[in-house]
């Protein structure tokens, strides 16, 4: 069967075909980042406008790249949330309405468990159960995966996420949106302790993530130590960028890598883990896959990521996260809704798919 996939969360229109599970047929994303760059992060009603306008278009190109006809889909999986409603909403009434108008059943699908099941397509051996490690600009949550499919919720941010939090300091010192690969790319050059930045630790003692207090010391840094923004019209080349940045930097990543792996290690004490999964757009980070990947080697765990396009948010993810619910005859009802705060709480009981009734 083909799935057809559809991704509207926030600033990516996407379209996907998948079939049989795990063959993709075409993949087709569009960015919204020259949209937003000027404001330094997603406005949300620019987002939910740029998806009005692009998503018969990649749809319509992701069939042409493939070679698939309309009547060729078999299933539609979109993302019902969490993310922006009017993005959400979007995709849902495209989605919708096309299963309507072709007489298919249709998903609704978490988009955090896309990101999550984007690990299997590239690792569909990767070992269970398993922490599952979900970091981006809009999210970064740690779950327990006994099986596909039955996750428990371990902890989530508090505040910023990780990669949220990275943009936030690029953007006041100049660097452009989005700050995370540009800082990826920066950090190298600096000293990774230059600038100390602790852990923080919760009050309750759980094991949620906050990144808001290291963004407010990197400020007060900056501040104390009379370090200027860079002038717009700089290069993002290490050269030309004062060292003292360059070290703020470095260490500002660091202690974000530092987070991320200390509440995965506090996660895996007194749990069966066979495997350490990450994903999500911050999932690209360089210092966070080395150190990861040698953090847990020692200790005898294998680290698993998705391919860079599986990464930022796509449409494949989607269309993988809901075969096993379409390829075991499960649809959503025609009312089913967008969530923006949509929990991942596991599957909702299957339905049988009813054809769809004459309108009026």
């Amino acid at each position: 069967m083909i799935v057809l996939g559809i991704e509207t969360s926030c600033d990516e229109t996407a379209a996907a075909l998948l079939e049989d599970d795990k063959t993709v047929l075409s993949s087709v994303v569009a960015s919204q980042i020259p949209v937003h760059t000027d404001f330094g992060g997603v406005v949300p009603e620019l987002a939910s406008r740029e998806h009005v306008d692009n998503i018969c278009f990649v749809i319509e190109r992701c069939l042409k790249e493939a070679g698939v006809s309309w009547k060729e889909i078999g299933a539609i999986a979109v993302t019902r949330g969490p993310g922006l409603v009017g993005a959400l909403l979007v995709g849902m009434a495209y989605a919708k309405g096309l299963a309507y108008a072709l007489k298919i059943p249709f998903v609704g699908v978490n988009h955090l468990e896309g990101h999550i099941c984007s690990i299997f397509l590239d690792h569909p051996n990767a070992e269970l159960p398993a922490l599952s490690l979900v970091v981006s600009g809009g999210h970064t949550s740690l779950f327990y995966l006994k099986k596909v499919t039955e996750y428990e919720d371990i902890s989530k941010t508090r505040d910023d996420a990780a990669g949220e939090a990275l943009d936030k300091l690029a953007k006041h010192l100049g660097l452009g949106y989005p700050g995370g690969p540009v800082i990826d790319r920066l950090a190298p050059d600096g000293d990774p302790h230059s600038v100390p930045f602790a852990i923080p630790k919760i009050s309750d003692h759980s094991l949620d993530f906050s990144f808001s207090g290291i963004k407010t010391a990197a400020l007060r840094h900056l501040h104390e130590h009379h370090i200027s923004p860079l002038e717009p019209h700089t290069s993002k080349a290490p050269r030309e960028v004062p060292q003292p940045i360059l070290d703020l930097l470095a260490s500002y990543q660091s202690s974000i890598v530092d987070q991320l792996l200390n509440r995965l290690e506090r996660a895996r004490k007194g749990r069966e883990v066979g495997s350490i999964q990450i994903s999500g757009g911050v999932s690209c980070n360089s210092e966070l896959r080395r150190r990861s990947t040698d953090f847990f080697k020692e200790r005898g765990l294998p680290v698993y990521y998705p391919r860079p396009e599986l990464t930022t948010d796509n449409a494949t993810m989607i269309a993988a996260a809901a075969a096993a619910r379409i390829r075991s005859g499960a649809a959503d009802p025609w009312d089913l809704t967008a969530d923006p705060n949509l929990a991942l709480i596991g599957h909702p009981q299957p339905q049988e798919f009813t054809d769809p009734q004459p309108l009026g």
